[in-house]
């Protein structure tokens, strides 16, 4: 593995983890500022634009998202890539759990690699996989320019 790629991988793990803790400390500016400007979301059948995500956020469950080490593959001359990502989502007024998984693409630009996509799977106890159901009857629409 060259020195680039290596530095590019130490660089997305340290960008998804500004994503875990900023969804963890219910900091709204971190995780937007971790996409592209014109990144999305994807969850529940519907995608999210990074307008939306202040409402999305506000609306979501608070507690702690537990994240695996991303799986990459990273293309360091096109500055562009994917991954999967576990995660362990822990309600924090009940101590539920949440478990799936996020497939990413990213890309590398002007302040470095950003998330360009991020669509979650949930895994059910039936041991289906699925984007998701409305768990949240305040959980906004996404804005019609998604």
């Amino acid at each position: 593995m060259d020195q680039a790629l290596i530095e590019d991988i130490i660089e997305v793990q340290q960008l998804l983890a500004r994503y875990a803790v900023g969804m963890t400390k219910d900091d709204v500016e971190t995780v937007v500022d971790v996409f592209a400007p014109d990144g999305w979301y994807s969850a529940f059948g519907d995608r999210y634009a990074l307008k939306d995500f202040p409402r999305l956020v506000a609306a979501a469950p608070k507690g702690l998202f537990m994240t695996g080490q991303p799986l990459l593959d990273l293309d360091s001359a096109a500055g562009t890539g994917t991954g999967t990502q576990t995660l362990c989502f822990v309600d924090q007024t009940n101590h539920d759990m949440r478990i799936g998984y996020y497939t990413d693409t990213y890309t590398r630009g002007p302040h470095g690699w950003r998330l360009q996509t991020r669509s979650m799977t949930f895994l059910r106890r039936s041991g289906e996989r699925d984007a998701g159901r409305a768990h949240d009857p305040t959980r906004p629409e996404p804005s019609a320019a998604s």
